[in-house]
């Protein structure tokens, strides 16, 4: 009887409680922070899908991801950055829930682990929602692993088969995710750990592929009869191409970026190791029978490293900054690897433990592949690394052999130790930081009420006072649904100011070649020839004053002075200019 209401308790907890944050947490940040750049650019490319305002390249290398995202913008509220944001941040909580009930009800994880590690992938998602091409990646991604793993272990071809549309959609999603194709890898795996024939890992990977295929040929045949096949080659093409002017888009450059950040942070764990060794050190001359003294010894070595590492500024405590999960996330990748690579090769593992584990290092690994942002996409998507490793460290923890209890107990306490602090700092960077212009929103108290896509969020006062200033005179001057010419990091002002680009909103981007651009601006240049109405141009200041080299800025310019352009609007940001003969009254 006395256990009953505990028992009633956790169920609430399990069913309810926990579904319940984890549904709404991703939901905390939604209303605050106004982002120029990536967040207002994503956002401007969902609400103006199309040839007409996009770079082709961008439309259909990432082009189920605007399918989507565009759908999202003719729901109730989704022209307003509000109801963007909230459609949005669903995308996390979705992957919250499916890792949630994934690992309790088919791992029999137990749930307040599950729950923990779901509520630290939620706060460590540093990038805006708004970026539907990485969110709809991670979901795909995630979806595809858990229905391969439950094809597999169940042995559902079915299920097999809806895995391989995951994955193969995925292409769509973010061309780069062909690498995600990795997975097949895990089959291969699992098949040779449950000496499996031949005959049935190859119906095993037929049926991956049946998916796989059939999703990409679904695609790339819609994307021909609507637009034409060339096109889609086309924009694939410029893709591998664009490296040229954006060299970090490189594979060898990413490739070397992932792996420099692990060969750095082992500065790290070779200095956490050394408390753990210390702590084996001081225990092994007390006899057995003094085991609470080793306990002790080992406690205070882990709490010295927790000490050294804040000493050594290991990580921030200013939780609005990358800095302060950065170096533990990092450590928290690497330590996940390592647990799989031990649960891999571990004598007595089961084939299906070893399958969760290749499954895990294939996420944590590839989902940086094709992203120039280092380990960045990996930190953003541990919806399945996290409650995975809480659970094995648990299982460690609870592990006990009296042979080696001297070396288990002070691993035991700095691995602990150093998961403290990544929740610690984790959680904290989880409710501080809020994505603007790659870094962390500050002083977000104001709001304005003349800009309807804009009500409803907190800014700062300066960016207040730039966003009501410059919507005034678009309101009040007719330029509402014109387009635009924006240069200058602001491309987020196309869907502020709710004007379509006259090609891509963000051209000084170096992914965007200059010759992409040129092109844009003579068919530009020929609809007004052909009596198309002129653009408005929109540039940031700094950037038109500042004394330096542009070719793209001097294109602009050149622009401006053929079609007689003049400074019509200005503020302390902003610089407006309109052609005179402003053939769009």
């Amino acid at each position: 009887m006395t256990n009953k209401p505990r028992k009633n308790w956790y169920a609430v907890l399990q069913n309810y409680i926990f579904p319940l944050i984890l549904l709404l947490y991703p939901l905390r940040h939604v209303c605050i922070g106004l982002d120029l750049r990536d967040t207002g650019y994503n956002y401007a490319n969902l609400r103006y899908m199309g040839l007409d305002n996009m770079d082709p390249m961008w439309m259909f290398s990432t082009y189920l991801a605007n399918v989507v995202g565009h759908f999202l913008t003719m729901l109730p509220g989704g022209h307003t950055l509000l109801g963007l944001n909230i459609y949005t941040a669903f995308s996390v909580s979705g992957m919250a829930l499916l890792g949630y009930y994934f690992c309790v009800r088919k791992l029999d994880m137990p749930s307040s682990l599950a729950f923990l590690g779901e509520f630290v992938a939620i706060s460590l998602c540093w990038a805006p929602t708004a970026v539907m091409y990485h969110y709809l990646t991670y979901v795909l991604f995630l979806v595809g692993a858990v229905l391969m793993y439950q094809g597999l272990v169940k042995e559902k071809p079915k299920l097999l088969v809806l895995a391989g549309v995951a994955l193969g959609s995925n292409i769509f999603v973010r061309f780069p995710n062909l690498t995600e194709a990795a997975l097949i890898v895990a089959l291969w795996g699992y098949g040779i750990f449950k000496r499996k024939k031949p005959i049935q890992v190859a119906k095993e990977t037929g049926f991956c592929l049946l998916g796989y295929v059939g999703a990409v040929a679904i695609f790339l045949g819609y994307i021909s009869l609507r637009y034409g096949f060339s096109y889609y080659t086309d924009a694939i093409a410029s893709l591998f191409g664009m490296t040229q002017t954006a060299t970090d888009y490189k594979a060898t450059s990413m490739l070397s970026g992932i792996f420099t950040w692990y060969t750095k942070n082992l500065y790290w764990v070779i200095r956490i190791a050394f408390f753990m060794v210390l702590g084996i050190a001081v225990a092994i001359p007390f006899p057995k029978k003094f085991r609470k003294i080793k306990a002790v010894a080992a406690v205070i070595c882990a709490i010295a490293a927790i000490v050294w590492l804040y000493s050594r500024k290991f990580c921030s405590l200013e939780f609005d900054t990358y800095a302060s999960m950065l170096l533990p996330a990092i450590l928290f990748l690497m330590l996940t690897l390592f647990i799989c690579l031990v649960q891999i090769v571990r004598r007595g593992a089961t084939p299906e433990e070893r399958l969760l584990a290749m499954v895990v290092a294939i996420i944590v690994f590839f989902t940086s592949i094709g992203s120039n942002n280092g380990l960045y996409p990996s930190i953003n998507n541990l919806f399945l690394a996290a409650p995975y490793v809480f659970w094995m460290v648990w299982r460690f923890c609870r592990y006990s052999a009296e042979k080696t209890a001297v070396v288990l107990f002070p691993a035991k306490a700095v691995c602990v130790a150093f998961l403290c602090v990544f929740l610690f700092q984790s959680i904290g960077f989880g409710t501080g930081f809020v994505f603007v212009e790659s870094k962390g929103a500050k002083n977000t108290d104001t709001k304005i009420e003349n800009n309807d896509i804009l009500k409803g969020i907190y800014m700062s006062a300066e960016r207040a006072g730039w966003l009501s200033t410059i919507t005034d005179y678009v309101e009040k001057n007719g330029l509402k649904g014109k387009e635009v010419i924006l240069y200058g990091d602001i491309p987020g002002m196309s869907f502020y100011l709710d004007m379509p680009s006259a090609f891509n909103p963000w051209s000084d981007l170096a992914s965007y070649s200059f010759s992409s651009m040129e092109a844009a601006m003579a068919e530009l240049e020929t609809e007004i020839v052909g009596g198309g109405e002129y653009p408005v141009v929109l540039l940031d200041k700094a950037v038109w004053e500042k004394d330096v080299e542009d070719p793209k800025m001097d294109l602009i310019t050149a622009y401006m002075d053929e079609y007689e352009y003049i400074l019509t609007f200005e503020n302390d940001k902003f610089a407006l200019y309109e052609a005179e003969k402003r053939n769009y009254d």
